[in-house]
């Protein structure tokens, strides 16, 4: 029998731009924890990259007026902040 091979993995690249502050904050952030600045944006956002990779839950969509909120029950006019 001979040696399974494993799947290749496909990455993408993504990039991004810092200001020159930000890249200060970012460095000495990681220095004080031990860690790269990669792992670290890796970790943050880990919850987005492994649970919507199937699809994503009606919740987390954006409407397309949300501003209904500020409509009565029957739709046909404001409510007044006074009343």
């Amino acid at each position: 029998m001979g040696k399974l091979r494993r799947k290749k993995h496909q990455y993408k690249v993504v990039s991004f731009k810092l200001s020159v502050k930000q890249m200060k904050s970012l460095k000495n952030y990681c220095r004080a924890r031990k860690t790269t600045p990669t792992k670290l944006i890796k970790k943050s956002i880990r919850y987005y990259t492994e649970n919507f990779s199937k699809e994503v839950s009606q919740k987390y969509y954006a409407t397309s007026n949300q501003l209904d909120i500020f409509e009565d029950d029957s739709g046909k006019r404001t409510l007044d902040m006074f009343e």
